[in-house]
Parts: structure tokens; C-alpha cells; sequence
């Protein structure tokens, strides 16, 4: 299973970007998608994340702010990000997990940059 992750960017404070997150197999055989972050000297957290039947969860620090979705026909999630702010500026990967014949298999997807210029 390949994740691609894309969208990322340069934006001002209070802008928007979509990432996107392109899936190699059906996203009917995933049963979680994230989107995580890590800024330099910190460890890597949980930006938003959402089960197949599509309940979603989002750290704290973005709620109201990002929206994470998936498209199945195109194989892909996304990370809706609005309101940006210069916290947010970190490499975004996305993660996907399957379970399959009882064990659980998870994929990265390679990172995509956002700056967050204030």
C-alpha cells in the first residue's frame, strides 16, 4: 500500500490549504485515515483522524479549524486548513491503517511541508 501526500505550501497567517492524500488500494479496506504533524524538536501528533464508518477526531489545538474528509471514488483524504496560524507550520503525513486477517497493518505517507508565515 502506497500513501502520496501533496498541497502543502507557504501561506500566511489566517490563510487556507488542502493537503491530499492519494491511497494505492480501495479506501474501503482501510479502517482508519490520519493526518499527522511534526514540527522541528517536537514529536510527531495527531492532527485529525477518521474511522471507515466516518467518525472523525481532531487534536485539540485544531478543532474548528481543519477538516479532515475522503473522496472513495478517487482514493484519496484530505486535511481541510483554515484559519492557519504559525503553530500550524510543521511536515503533515498521512497514515493509513488495514486490518487484515487479524493483524493490523499501517502505511505513511512521505510528508508534505506547511509554513505558516505569521
Amino acid at each position: 500500500v502506497q500513501l502520496q501526500a501533496s498541497g502543502g505550501g507557504l501561506v500566511q497567517a489566517g490563510g487556507s490549504l488542502r493537503l491530499s492524500c492519494r491511497v494505492s488500494i480501495s479506501m474501503h479496506s482501510l479502517n482508519v485515515m490520519a493526518w499527522y504533524r511534526q514540527a522541528p524538536g517536537k514529536q510527531r501528533e495527531l492532527v485529525a483522524s477518521m474511522i471507515d464508518g466516518g467518525s472523525t477526531t481532531y487534536g485539540e489545538s485544531v478543532k474548528g479549524r481543519f477538516t479532515i474528509s475522503r473522496d472513495n471514488a478517487k482514493n484519496a483524504f484530505y486535511l481541510q486548513m483554515s484559519s492557519l496560524k504559525s503553530e500550524d507550520s510543521a511536515v503533515y503525513y498521512c497514515h493509513a491503517d488495514q486490518l487484515f486477517s487479524g493483524t493490523r497493518y499501517d502505511f505513511w505517507g512521505q510528508g508534505t511541508q506547511v509554513t505558516v508565515s505569521s
